[in-house]
C-alpha cells in the first residue's frame, strides 16, 4: 500500500512550505509534468465530446456568490471577503457562477444547446487545519470543471454521457470506481427550499443510472446545496473513500440567474445546468494515480519516458543524438552517462522509468538500441529511429501497456 504524501515526496512530485501555509502545496518539476499531462488529456477529451473551454477570474463579488447561493447555504467553506476599493471581493469557492455569466453573456438560442463550457479552474476552500493532507484536502484547487447549459428533454441524455465520459477517463487512467452513489439532501437546513425541484432532478439521476446499468446507493445528507449528484467514489490502499467525479442536475441557479434561451417555438425558457467534473481535483487525482502505481506510471504520463545509457563514455554521442530524437518526436528523455555509476547502478536507479535504452559499442556503430522494459522484459536491439517511432505511438495512444505484444 502506497501513501501519495511519503512517495510524491520521495519522487520529487510536491511538497509544502510553512511559509506558504498549510493545504497550499507546490508542485515540483516532475509533478508539474504529470499535472500537465493529466490536464491536457482531459482538455483533449473534451474537445473531442463537444466541449468549449473558457478561462474565468478565480475572485469576484460577494454578491455574485448572493445570488448564486453559496454565500448562504457555503460560508463556512468560504474565504472571507477581502475589501477592494469599497467592494467585497471573495475567492471563489466554485466556477459555476461564473459559467452561468457566462452563458448570460448574450441572448441564447435552442439551437446553440446543450452548450457544454469547461474549464481547468482555481477555486479556494476554507479547510480547517486538522483534516488538510498531501494533495487529498488542499485549500488551493485546480478543478476539472464543467456546466452543460440545455433543455429538461436533453438532460438525461447529458448526464449519460457526462457518465460514459467518466468510465473512459477511468479505462485511461487505470482508475477503478469503487461505487456510484446517488447523494441526495436530508432534512438539514444546508439546501435551497424547493421541493418539487429536488423531485424532478432527483428523477432524473435516478433514471440515468438505471439506464447506465451501474450498481448504486442512494445516500441521503450528501448532495450539493443546490441539487442531487451522482458521486463516483475512489477508495485508498486502506478502503478510504473519497468521491473523484460527479454529475449534478441543478434547477436552482438558472432561476437565480435568471437564465434563458429562445425556444423553437418563439418563446423565452429556462435552461437546467448539469455540473460534471471527470477527473475532479487535479490535486486528488494525482494523489490517487501515485498510490494506484506506486510512482511507475503509464509511459504517457511518466515524468521521464526514456533513459538513454550509454555504456561508456565512446557511446555518450550515440546516446545523446537518441535524447534529442525522442525530444524531437515530443518525448520526455534523459541522458544518464557512465559519470553516474556503472550501467547496473543507473538501471537500477531509473527503475521506474518505462523505457531503458542501453547503447554498447555494437549498438552504437549500428545506429540501435537495446530497450528494456520497466516491466523487466528486454526486447532485441532495434535502429534507433525505429524505436523512437513505436514508443512515439505508444505514448500518444494513452495506454497502460508500455509494449504489446
Amino acid at each position: 500500500m502506497y501513501d501519495h504524501r511519503k512517495l510524491g515526496r520521495e519522487l520529487g512530485l510536491f511538497d509544502t512550505d510553512p511559509l506558504i501555509g498549510a493545504g497550499l502545496p507546490y508542485w515540483l518539476p516532475d509533478g508539474a509534468v504529470i499535472r500537465h499531462t493529466l490536464e491536457e488529456y482531459i482538455r483533449d477529451v473534451e474537445r473531442r465530446a463537444g466541449y468549449r473551454h473558457v478561462y474565468s477570474p478565480v475572485l469576484g463579488k460577494r454578491e455574485l456568490y448572493e445570488i448564486s447561493g453559496h454565500w448562504s447555504h457555503y460560508a463556512d467553506d468560504m474565504y472571507p471577503p477581502m475589501d477592494l476599493g469599497g467592494e467585497q471581493m471573495v475567492l471563489r469557492p466554485s466556477l459555476c457562477p461564473h459559467h452561468a455569466l457566462i452563458y448570460r453573456s448574450r441572448a441564447r438560442s435552442y439551437r446553440e444547446l446543450p452548450l457544454r463550457v469547461a474549464e481547468l479552474g482555481g477555486m479556494f476552500r476554507s479547510e480547517l487545519s486538522g483534516v488538510l493532507g498531501g494533495l487529498t484536502r488542499v485549500r488551493a484547487i485546480q478543478l476539472n470543471d464543467a456546466h452543460i447549459f440545455c433543455s429538461l428533454e436533453q438532460v438525461a441524455d447529458e448526464a449519460r454521457s457526462a457518465l460514459e465520459l467518466i468510465a473512459r477517463a477511468y479505462r485511461d487512467l487505470g482508475i477503478h470506481a469503487a461505487r456510484y452513489r446517488l447523494s441526495l439532501p436530508d432534512e438539514g437546513g444546508k439546501y435551497v427550499a424547493d421541493p418539487a425541484m429536488w423531485r424532478r432532478a432527483s428523477a432524473l439521476l435516478t433514471e440515468v443510472l438505471d439506464a447506465s446499468g451501474v450498481r448504486y446507493e442512494a445516500v441521503r445528507g450528501e448532495a450539493a446545496f443546490y441539487g442531487p449528484k451522482i458521486d463516483v467514489q475512489i477508495a485508498d490502499g486502506a478502503g478510504r473513500e473519497a468521491t473523484l467525479s460527479t454529475v449534478q442536475v441543478d434547477l436552482h441557479q438558472p432561476a437565480r440567474f435568471d437564465l434563458r434561451y429562445v425556444g423553437a417555438d418563439g418563446g423565452r425558457h429556462r435552461p437546467v445546468m448539469v455540473h460534471r467534473s471527470v477527473i475532479g481535483s487535479v490535486e486528488r487525482a494525482v494523489a490517487h494515480l501515485v498510490e494506484v502505481y506506486g510512482g511507475a506510471f503509464p509511459g504517457w504520463l511518466a515524468p521521464v519516458q526514456l533513459v538513454a545509457l550509454p555504456v561508456s563514455e565512446a557511446e555518450v554521442p550515440r546516446a545523446r543524438a537518441l535524447v534529442e530524437r525522442c525530444v524531437q518526436r515530443g518525448l520526455r528523455a534523459e541522458l544518464v552517462g557512465p559519470e553516474d555509476g556503472s550501467l547496473g547502478a543507473r538501471v537500477r536507479a531509473a527503475r521506474l522509468v518505462p523505457y531503458q535504452a542501453v547503447i554498447g559499442a555494437r549498438e552504437a556503430a549500428g545506429d540501435e538500441v537495446a530497450l528494456r522494459l520497466r516491466d523487466g522484459r528486454r526486447l532485441p536491439a532495434l535502429p534507433a529511429g525505429r524505436a523512437v517511432d513505436r514508443i512515439a505511438e505508444l505514448v500518444a495512444a494513452r495506454g497502460t501497456e508500455l509494449w504489446p505484444d
